[in-house]
């Protein structure tokens, strides 16, 4: 019996992802649940497992592929007896049979692309191919694909050129497989092993692509993918290290004159992470009518308040206390009063929040996240700094799931942790609102007419103006700014 293996739910939002690794080939037999390869979103990585017992049939979306939400992945043969059918793969039926050509056609692009150009052929016309060797790369709007060779042969016709553009269903190439073809097949595979400290773990493609451009040996490159796979990550840190840029002091005795500004540029393909960010912040720009208004917090009570009860604090809740718990329930306090700012556009209606999911803005080593802390509304500040210290380490740990990251309705960023005095934050769609804090700064003010210093920070809300007016954002400004300057009044309601 015939069982399919297809994308899992990715999350909210989230509507493609890349097969990142592939665990299991063709005729492996597989327990249930056993992992068989691993997905990439622009927020987390997903593992896939096997939904029965069985031998891994066909492989429908090659590592590379972009895939949408229940696209199908693979065919599983139920049953400890089940045939492998890796033939079956791409090959024609003239191919199966023995016979003398094979269509090499563009593999699955993903939901909603239709088209890719050619970028670059790494075999000629008239060279000996093994299964599953790289023939070419195609460039898309969201990802590069790789291309393998779907049977051993010899190349015999390239139909589509670098530069090419091609729709979803162009054929490439044409392999004229044989008995002969498939010698070279071992040869091809011999690097896999060596590279991964003899696992039998294939490297990713674009690895062995890029060390074989470069000259660099898989066993200078040390290995940080799944089971001693090495990523093309890997090999960019190797080419980038001292070791890899011995030779650098020759080829300047060739060229004695300074190098030019090429040689010293590096490019590196943005993360799928890094993408959908600068995509989601343009998309924000482009679509909502986003505004700002400033004001400033006298950080004076708030701050004596701390360290009032801090130890206290920290003895019974065992957790510290921060600022982030007084400015999440300044913000849930105006939420409160200025709906329009919890609320989001939907076509031509306006939804309106009756609760806070507050989003928490965290830097990491990959780019900027936001987890949301649910019910903030009903939480207590224990509560509050509780979440937001153990979603702050899920998030530099990125062990985050797709739902904490989901289904916000508010955002606090704070850039003051890296120093920043002022700046307008960018909306976090479909968020209608997000508050900006800053660092706080001692500066000379007039208290009473006199000048006293006073710790003081800028604050900045960033709000859609389509349903948020101008009078409900400098409101929503001012009982932040009140409830911070006389923290008594968060507990009283006030």
């Amino acid at each position: 019996m015939s069982v399919e293996v297809r994308v899992p739910t990715l999350g909210e939002s989230v509507t493609e992802a890349t097969v990142a690794t592939w665990f299991k080939k063709p005729g492996d037999t597989v327990a249930v649940d056993e992992m068989l390869c691993e997905l990439e979103t622009d927020k987390v990585t997903v593992e896939v497992p096997s939904p029965a017992a069985g031998t891994l049939g066909e492989i429908i979306a090659a590592e590379g592929d972009t895939v949408g939400v229940d696209a199908l992945l693979a065919t599983l043969s139920e049953g400890a007896g089940a045939a492998p059918a890796p033939a079956a793969k791409t090959e024609s039926p003239a191919a199966a049979k023995g016979g003398s050509t094979v269509d090499v056609m563009v593999p699955t692009l993903g939901e909603s692309v239709t088209e890719a150009t050619v970028s670059t052929w790494f075999k000629s016309v008239g060279d000996t191919v093994a299964q599953d060797e790289m023939l070419c790369e195609l460039e898309t709007d969201k990802v590069s694909v790789e291309v393998p060779s779907p049977a051993a042969g010899v190349l015999t016709e390239i139909v589509a050129n670098e530069g090419d553009t091609v729709d979803a269903t162009a054929k490439l190439a044409v392999i004229s497989s044989g008995t002969g073809a498939a010698a070279p097949a071992p040869a091809a595979a011999a690097p896999a092993p060596a590279s991964s400290g003899g696992k039998d773990v294939e490297n990713a493609p674009s690895a062995n692509k890029l060390m074989a451009e470069k000259g660099i040996s898989a066993a200078s490159v040390t290995a940080t993918g799944k089971d001693g796979r090495i990523m093309k990550e890997d090999v960019m840190k190797a080419i980038n290290s001292p070791a890899a840029a011995a030779p650098a002091p020759a080829a300047a005795k060739r060229a004695p004159s300074a190098p030019d500004d090429a040689s010293r540029e590096e490019r590196v393909k943005m993360t799928k992470l890094r993408q959908t960010i600068a995509r989601r912040l343009k998309e924000s720009q482009n679509t909502a009518a986003m505004l700002t208004t400033y004001n400033e917090v006298d950080m004076t009570e708030v701050m004596a308040l701390r360290n009032e009860y801090k130890d206290l604090f920290l003895k019974k809740h065992g957790v510290k206390l921060g600022f982030m718990s007084f400015f999440t329930k300044a913000c849930v306090h105006a939420l409160n009063e200025v709906p329009e700012v919890n609320a989001e556009i939907d076509g031509t209606d306006v939804v309106y929040k009756n609760f806070v999911h507050m989003g928490i803005a965290a830097g990491t080593p990959q780019g900027l996240v936001v987890p949301v802390i649910r019910n903030a509304d009903a939480m207590s500040f224990a509560d509050i700094e509780k979440a937001i210290a153990e979603k702050g380490a899920r998030a530099r740990d990125g062990k985050l799931s797709m739902a904490e990251m989901q289904g916000g309705t508010f955002t606090i960023s704070n850039g003051g942790v890296y120093g920043s005095l002022m700046s307008s934050p960018i909306l976090n769609p479909p968020q209608s609102g997000i508050l900006g804090m800053h660092k706080i700064q001692d500066r000379p003010m007039a208290i009473n007419g006199q000048v006293v210093i006073r710790p003081m920070m800028y604050l900045a809300l960033s709000y859609d103006h389509r349903i948020v007016d101008g009078k409900g954002a400098v409101t929503f400004l001012v009982r932040v700014k009140e409830a911070l300057e006389d923290p008594r009044r968060l507990l009283m309601d006030l």
